[in-house]
């Protein structure tokens, strides 16, 4: 389907347009690139604020906005679906990105070298979020999701009207949107926790200002987009770009690629570390987190024994979320955040257990693994569980292609019961693991549903039967969710 140039500036004449609260869009039209979650928002944001919208994805199964019960009628929106002509976004006031669109698609690189306005859908939202509204934004290769969940649930339980979302869950665009049609004495959010991906990095953003920026951990993955780790490195370390006054940036110690990164991107952030001081300490075994922050002498301790969470990994995820609420400096004391430690829960698909079968077997699904480091860290949070662990699915690109990287997890692996691996990338797996030896039962089998049928009869009594594939999930579902709940169909069937 194609559109001309004369039918997008239509758009914004039309008398059927409906006033919104606030359009300072109004007149401009707005191209809206990736219609996922994110893009979607966006455009339901850009005619909030006004704009004529052009709504483009390559999927041509995708249904138009038009027939979408939000937008029907709106004759100010306009979807094209598979082919664009690039001129008519060369024509566009505004082009948003949505974080699964390549810049080497629809030639967003060339019209982003150009001049031309293009933003990503994170810089979009932001440029309407009150400037009183604080942030805390967590990106990492690993965790992100978790800490953002904690950190969330955190505020919530303590009574801070707070705003979850971001790269997972609900767009920021949702939540700029609410502000916009917010009575101006009653905002609806004090802060906004927003887990912001690499992908939402790409284009730099301009509006988008932490009060507190996390990353988490930088280990090789999206490497098919970013190329290298320094590239990695930098883009996520362009969430300090518009920080300043002091504003806290917690940084994983001993990373070289962040380092030199975060000197290149920062200004005028104070520095705490994951893993010393100033910064976050713990102390698995004792289940205690050090805390100091860069800008006073003063050191406390917080209480982690509580915690419900599976996997000692998690103790640090609730550390660093507990650091950073505090960092927003939002009335919260140590105490007050140790009394919520209690009541966190883990994300669906995240070193979730999913039953205690007939057999004594636990079963834990942990799909969101999608690459090796993630997997390596689930085995260290279970040492002391024995394990039959399910490897597989599409292996990601690792730098430099010298290896898959799963010769990492033979030496944790080589402790527990044994090995299943499966899906498109389940022989390599298992040759990698073979020759770097492996030395507990190791076995192929075709999909995910073979796997789980040989983990089932290679589990003894008081086992554990982990997912945690280390792999994305493409070759055999949608997405790691449907993966996970796959697997939890499968183990209440046992």
């Amino acid at each position: 389907m194609a559109v001309s140039a004369f039918a997008l500036s239509t758009l914004s004449s039309s008398p059927l347009r409906v006033r919104s609260f606030k359009e300072d869009l109004q007149g401009q039209r707005v191209a809206v690139v990736g219609l996922g979650n994110s893009g979607w928002a966006a455009v339901d944001l850009a005619l909030a604020r006004g704009a004529s919208v052009l709504a483009i994805d390559k999927n041509e199964q995708f249904m138009p906005l038009e027939n979408d019960t939000q937008f029907s009628g709106n004759a100010c929106l306009q979807t094209i679906l598979g082919h664009c002509d690039t001129s008519l976004l060369a024509n566009a006031d505004r082009i948003v990105v949505s974080p699964g669109v390549s810049l080497e698609e629809f030639g967003l690189s060339t019209l982003l070298q150009s001049g031309r306005r293009v933003m990503s859908e994170l810089d979009f939202a932001s440029e309407l979020l009150p400037e009183n509204i604080k942030i805390l934004a967590i990106t990492g290769t690993n965790g992100k999701s978790t800490v953002t969940s904690f950190a969330g649930q955190m505020l919530h339980n303590l009574g801070i009207e707070a705003f979850v979302g971001g790269n997972f869950g609900t767009p920021l665009s949702k939540a700029a949107k609410q502000c916009l049609e917010a009575p101006t004495q009653r905002q609806p959010y004090q802060v906004a926790v927003v887990e912001v991906s690499s992908y939402q990095m790409e284009i730099p953003n301009q509006h988008f200002s932490p009060s507190v920026a996390v990353v988490l951990n930088l280990t090789p993955d999206h490497l098919e987009r970013h190329k290298t780790m320094e590239n990695y490195a930098l883009v996520k370390c362009s969430l300090f770009s518009h920080m300043k006054d002091g504003r806290l940036a917690v940084l994983p110690q001993g990373n070289d690629f962040i380092n030199d990164a975060f000197g290149k991107k920062a200004r005028e952030c104070n520095v705490a570390w994951i893993g010393d001081l100033p910064g976050i300490k713990v102390d698995t075994a004792a289940k205690v987190a050090t805390f100091k922050f860069p800008s006073s002498e003063l050191v406390t301790n917080l209480q982690l024994g509580t915690l419900k969470a599976m996997g000692t990994h998690n103790f640090i995820n609730a550390a660093v979320a507990a650091f950073s609420v505090l960092g927003l400096d939002v009335g919260i004391d140590n105490d007050s955040i140790h009394n919520t430690i209690e009541s966190l829960t883990l994300l669906p698909h995240r070193m979730q257990i999913v039953c205690r079968d007939a057999h004594g077997v636990t079963w834990v699904d942990d799909s969101k693994a999608t690459n090796v480091e993630s997997t390596l860290t689930g085995l260290m949070g279970l040492k002391e569980h024995k394990l039959v662990v399910l490897l597989g699915g599409l292996a990601k690109v690792m730098s430099g292609n010298v290896s898959n990287g799963f010769e990492k997890l033979v030496e944790l692996l080589n402790d527990h019961r044994g090995v299943i691996t499966f899906g498109s990338s389940g022989e390599m797996i298992y040759e990698t693991l073979c020759d770097s030896g492996i030395s507990i039962p190791c076995v192929r089998a075709t999909n995910l549903e073979g796997a789980v049928n040989c983990a089932r009869s290679m589990a003894r009594s008081g086992d554990t039967i982990l997912l945690s594939p280390g792999c994305a999930s493409f070759d055999e579902f949608r997405n790691f969710e449907q993966r996970g709940q796959v697997f939890q169909k499968l183990a209440f069937s046992s």
